[in-house]
């Protein structure tokens, strides 16, 4: 309804000569000759987005205002009361019922035991990392950037208002660290994924590379050719390297340059059946030697918290029993 400087002026009003005065220079600022134009971006906007909400920061004043315009040019929107600070609060909270190690089951399993793709079956289940749009390591990075850490926060809210019972139950969501890429999950939430039983995944090795190569390489190079087709393999080449950069440290010298050069064979292959035994390669060399070694380090320290341990299909039959206990 304002622009930044119109506000400055507005609130200068306030200060100076009170509110009404300051709503008097609001109406004078905004009909010389602009409400019609805000006015025409508004209703553009509203035919493109007939779902969306109206809401001030907090008090209601201006989209109250804004509401009865659109509603005098014919289109009705619902506003959100007490606006995005009252909403903000209220996702919060969300977070804050749902964080209970009583109420969720965390899905745990070495890196490849497809997780995501589990929970992803599941009725009762959030996937974090899809909120977070990052798939969780090093190697997890999407071309879709990231998005805002108040906005994950309230991506997970909206996710868990839109699970099917009322009061959570038995919740599922994937052991994660607090960091998913440049975003991390709330406090009370991880706290109490910490806290929570563990079901633990057993996939073979095998299994677990062929459905990294899928997640990791396949799928990941075809949402490179979806936002950018001329230079696809240029920006997909760059963004695996620059990943396995970020662990050059802890990997050391040997392992990363070994692990470079085969990349290095996987991302220059003419065909991506050539380009797939090399993937799978430093895939597999990657788990053995630093992955898996990792996790098994940290498993150790949860294992009394574990209260399944099986492969996807076992697991999938326990939920059924876990669901028909309720």
């Amino acid at each position: 309804m304002l622009t930044d400087n119109e506000r400055v002026a507005i609130g200068i009003r306030y200060k100076d000569a009170g509110q009404k005065a300051a709503i008097a220079l609001g109406y004078e600022l905004v009909n010389t000759g602009k409400k019609q134009t805000r006015l025409e971006n508004w209703q553009n906007y509203l035919v493109k987005n007939p779902t969306a909400l109206l809401y001030c920061f907090r008090g209601g004043l201006r989209s109250s205002i804004v509401q009865q315009w659109l509603d005098g040019a014919g289109f009705a929107i619902a506003r959100i009361d007490g606006g995005y600070k009252a909403m903000r609060h209220f996702l919060i909270n969300t977070i804050d019922k749902v964080a209970n190690p009583d109420n969720i089951i965390t899905l745990a399993g070495k890196a490849g035991s497809g997780k995501t793709h589990l929970l992803n079956k599941l009725r009762y289940s959030v996937d974090l990392e899809g909120c977070a749009r990052h798939r969780g390591s090093a190697f997890g990075g999407r071309v879709e950037p990231q998005p805002t850490p108040v906005n994950f926060e309230n991506y997970i809210s909206i996710e868990f208002l839109k699970l099917p019972f009322p009061k959570p139950n038995k919740l599922f969501l994937e052991d994660e660290s607090r960091s998913i890429g440049t975003v991390s999950i709330p406090n009370s939430l991880h706290k109490a994924m910490n806290e929570a039983p563990l079901a633990y995944i057993e996939e073979s090795l095998d299994s677990r590379v062929e459905t990294i190569l899928n997640d990791y390489i396949i799928s990941n190079y075809l949402e490179y050719e979806q936002f950018a087709p001329t230079d696809a393999k240029n920006q997909f080449s760059k963004s695996l390297l620059a990943s396995l950069d970020r662990i050059r440290r802890r990997l050391g010298d040997e392992n990363y340059s070994h692990l470079r050069r085969i990349m290095v064979k996987a991302l220059t292959s003419k065909t991506n059946d050539e380009a797939h035994p090399f993937h799978s390669e430093w895939i597999r060399y990657l788990l053995k030697n630093y992955y898996d070694p990792m996790y098994e380090y940290q498993l150790d320290k949860k294992l009394h918290r574990v209260i399944f341990r099986g492969d996807k299909y076992e697991f999938l039959e326990w939920v059924k029993q876990i669901e028909k206990n309720k």
